[in-house]
């Protein structure tokens, strides 16, 4: 992830617990939906630093319907922001709502909020249609001095927009998540590691792999993080990855055919010599 600019960090030390006082007021007032996102375009601005009357509009227009709010610069649709009533809980409806008015704009990133939580999805442009949903932030327990928590903040900061830096953090969230560690946990290299360690802490008693992973899937990992799509994808990953590392081992070196007079014992003793991986004691 990119380096946060010092004065963007500052700006969300002293913007967050502002608004963390005004939401909280919001939410005891159970204001309306159009106060709401009145609400949040100050966010957009003060916290994620846009230009509220340039860079930040309500009047895109989507098959007939309006967005609510819609963060462009440079002329680039950069977030669509789909907005609900802060005494709203977010549903599955809303998000299905916010990827559709992405879907039919061409827009990647997409945001679903009620002002206090802030999903951030990235849609993939897919044959089906799919997303993903990146990070969600919590606006009322974030800590605007936690390291990541402005890391979550700047993907929606103006001065996060660079491609890079969105690319980096979609990197991250692929390879990091727990999908992917529950696979790596039930995979077949760390399934061995395990049985070794436990051999070792019972002295030697017999325990197969399998009964290892049995025990991982049945009563220490969740059921979600183990069966569904994304579980799936996570173990294709894996396996992969696996697959590619086992084929790079297999690959030899070429011998060198000897030098006129050498002896095999000269031979193999001119190689291991230049071979910096394996030096001879």
């Amino acid at each position: 992830m990119a380096i946060i600019p010092k004065k963007v960090s500052d700006r969300f030390t002293k913007a967050v617990p502002k608004f963390k006082k005004v939401l909280q007021i919001a939410k005891d007032r159970d204001i309306n939906e159009s106060d709401t996102v009145s609400v949040i375009n100050d966010i957009l601005g003060d916290v994620f630093g846009y230009d509220k009357y340039i860079e930040v509009t309500s009047e895109l227009a989507i098959r007939g319907t309006y967005c609510d709010l819609a963060l462009k610069v440079d002329n680039k649709i950069e977030f669509l922001i789909e907005a609900k009533a802060i005494g709203i809980q977010l549903k599955d409806t809303h998000v299905k709502q916010a990827i559709d008015y992405g879907a039919n704009k061409g827009v990647e990133w997409v945001v679903l909020t009620n002002g206090i939580e802030w999903r951030i999805y990235r849609i993939r442009f897919e044959q089906p249609l799919n997303y993903d949903l990146v990070c969600t932030i919590d606006f009322m327990a974030i800590n605007p001095r936690d390291e990541g928590d402005q890391e979550r903040l700047f993907l929606i900061s103006k001065e996060g927009l660079d491609k890079k830096i969105r690319a980096s953090f979609y990197d991250k969230f692929q390879n990091v998540n727990r999908y992917v560690i529950g696979a790596l946990i039930t995979s077949e290299p760390v399934l061995t590691i395990l049985r070794r360690e436990l051999k070792k802490l019972a002295d030697g008693i017999k325990i197969e792999a399998a009964e290892i992973e049995q025990i991982l899937t049945n009563e220490v990992l969740k059921r979600e993080i183990l069966i569904g799509d994304e579980a799936d994808a996570a173990r294709s990953k894996i396996g992969k990855f696996y697959r590619k590392v086992g084929k790079k081992a297999e690959v030899k070196p070429t011998p060198t055919p000897p030098k006129p007079g050498e002896s095999v014992s000269e031979k193999l003793l001119r190689e291991t010599s230049n071979d910096t991986s394996n030096p001879v004691a």
